[in-house]
């Protein structure tokens, strides 16, 4: 195929195939779950064959025009196909693990539809190369995921659901007050032709309140932790594959390579994610529910990543990007994991746990792997995107901000360690016999991203390259 094939397959096969699950339930529903599973292949592929083009920056795009310049346009740079690719492999573990997951659980062809619509969604808004485009793939994950929170149709699940998307669809609303602004300064949505434009502190921080509740950033952060509540395949796809990543390759995509925000947006955007780091650490270890202790290690770590993209230079961009690689692959079996822990046990509480490690010795490995990238510790991939982003920090003189994220970094490690201690060491605390392992193909996808978390590290050099090129094709914004 050819590249602007690629470039409409990637998007358009998923949010088509979406519609098309309920049809093959009629089936059986091993035709759905297989269909379901060969669309998230067929996506991560199609990003992965982009990536040539991309890298010696052919044009390739799509485009359907419209009035108003509301224009659907799609673009495949670098940058997109980058997210693309790492979002849509993670997908592809988690539909993969989700055929045996949830095979005992009802509503699972509504299930199936909204996590494929999910990474369709997210294909959109990366390729996007219209504001209005953008938001409007933005608000469709928002519906996706609200869907998928309340999966197990509880009031209490419902009620969780509901605040989901009522925090991100307020905070979509006030980053669509921003993008008006900018229609009305510049008099058009499309980012190429706003390539380099200035605007406001004003428009600048309205939108960057729908990139904070996205990313459930302080102050928007709490309804993160509370989508605990989903199925951990859901949470997992929240938290490594695609709603909270959107906020930070928006952040990315915007004030990285669009717009020219005043200097004092930066700081403050370093200032609030330092705050949000220690913060979120801060709950993480006190935390008793598996599945919120590492939500809220979601949050932190974000805000790293945050610090790379506002730092304004190379260094720290291209670390950036590298640690959402890293966290994607990471954050992805951590949740997981927790979701064999979770099936098998059938607690969250990590107080009723403990000596897991006996008797699911591949989960505790695996877990133990993926915590140690999401640490920093070498040689894992986790340690090389952490110390690009405080090299680039430390290049741009945030040393005082630097230091809360130092903090930050140390608290990593606490929680995590502590987490581990309590869930597979020491001895069985719960009212029921010692669990086995999980099902062959949940086990082998948390070892498969584990062990994507040491060949990551081994083989850094090549997403770190790709990571520089994107800054030096993109980042026009940079020092």
């Amino acid at each position: 195929m050819d590249p602007v094939s690629l470039l409409k397959a990637v998007v358009f096969l998923p949010l088509i195939g979406a519609f098309i699950i309920p049809l093959t339930a009629l089936i059986s529903k091993e035709v759905r779950n297989a269909f379901s599973v060969t669309l998230g292949i067929l996506t991560f592929a199609c990003a992965v064959l982009l990536i040539p083009a991309a890298a010696v920056g052919a044009p390739v795009s799509f485009e359907i025009n419209f009035p108003l310049g509301l224009n659907f346009a799609i673009n495949a740079d670098s940058l997109a196909v980058f997210m693309a690719a790492v979002s849509s492999f993670v997908s592809m573990i988690i539909l993969i693990y989700s055929v045996d997951y949830i095979s005992h659980y009802e509503n699972q062809t509504e299930y199936y539809s909204m996590v494929v619509l999910f990474l369709g969604s997210m294909m959109g808004l990366v390729f996007s190369k219209n504001l209005i485009w953008l938001y409007g793939f933005w608000e469709l994950t928002g519906f996706a995921s609200w869907r998928l929170v309340g999966f197990f149709r509880s009031d209490k699940d419902v009620a969780k659901a509901n605040k989901t998307i009522l925090v991100t669809v307020f905070g979509a609303l006030v980053m669509f007050l921003g993008i008006i602004m900018v229609y009305f300064e510049k008099g058009t949505l499309d980012m190429a032709q706003l390539k380099s434009s200035e605007i406001s502190f004003l428009a600048a921080s309205l939108i960057l309140a729908g990139i904070f509740s996205k990313s459930a950033t302080l102050p928007f952060s709490t309804w993160l932790p509370d989508a605990g509540v989903a199925p951990s395949t859901v949470t997992s796809l929240l938290h490594a594959a695609v709603l909270v990543k959107i906020g930070v390759y928006a952040y990315a995509r915007l004030f990285g390579t669009v717009f020219v925000a005043p200097q004092s947006f930066s700081y403050m955007v370093t200032a609030l994610a330092g705050l949000s780091a220690i913060i979120s650490a801060g709950a993480a270890l006190i935390e008793t529910d598996i599945k919120r202790i590492i939500a809220y290690s979601t949050v932190s770590q974000l805000a790293f990543i945050f610090l790379g993209l506002a730092s304004g230079n190379q260094s720290a961009f291209a670390g950036a990007l590298l640690y959402i690689m890293m966290h994607s692959v990471a954050k992805g079996g951590l949740f997981l994991c927790a979701g064999i822990i979770e099936q098998k046990t059938h607690t969250k509480d990590i107080m009723k746990m403990g000596g897991l490690y006996k008797t699911m010795p591949v989960t505790g490995l695996s877990f133990a792997l993926c915590s140690l990238s999401v640490m920093g510790i070498p040689p894992f991939g986790g340690f090389f995107s952490k110390f690009m982003v405080f090299k680039g920090a430390v290049e741009s003189g945030n040393i005082l901000i630097l230091f809360l994220f130092a903090i930050g970094a140390v608290m990593t490690l606490l929680y995590l360690s502590r987490l581990f201690y309590l869930v597979f060491l020491g001895e069985y605390k719960g009212n029921s016999a010692a669990p086995e392992e999980g099902s062959p193909s949940m086990v082998a996808s948390v070892s498969f991203l584990a062990l994507c978390g040491i060949i990551l590290g081994f083989l850094v050099s090549y997403p770190f390259n790709y990571a520089v090129l994107i800054s030096k094709q993109l980042g026009v914004n940079l020092q």
